[in-house]
């Protein structure tokens, strides 16, 4: 259990740091190069997520957890569960923004929190729990 909630604490602290890129990069986008922010949406949360991959691989997750041994492969597989993720972001999103009139950055938090246990319980019982024996 002790194991359990170190991790929650560890991805908590690397979502918010992907969250911190995520959120930059989603502003940068929409407010100074003119995005559409729906498409601006998904490019900086893949960028978070790779950011999060990076992070949970080297700080999150004990390497003798990881069921797949093939760096490319595994975050392959990472950003493709965090597709789940992504369709939970853009919905909400969407539902702020167009049907509650939230501001953007508003519409992004009620995102991110929408979107972090979905991402957490996907990666880790698929990527990086221990096979049972």
């Amino acid at each position: 259990m002790r194991g359990l909630i170190f991790e929650l604490g560890s991805y908590g602290l690397a979502s918010a740091a992907a969250l911190v890129l995520d959120v930059g990069l989603l502003t940068l986008l929409v407010k100074v190069a003119g995005w559409q922010y729906l498409i601006a949406g998904v490019v900086s949360f893949i960028a978070g997520g790779v950011l999060l991959y990076a992070l949970s691989v080297r700080f999150v997750f004990q390497p003798r957890s990881r069921r797949v041994t093939n760096g490319a492969l595994e975050l392959s597989a990472f950003i493709g569960l965090g597709t789940a993720g992504l369709l939970v972001n853009t919905l909400v999103m969407y539902i702020a923004v167009a049907g509650l009139g939230l501001q953007l950055l508003h519409a992004k938090a009620c995102a991110a929190v929408c979107t972090f246990g979905v991402n957490f319980i996907l990666r880790r019982q698929l990527l990086f729990a221990r096979s049972p024996e």
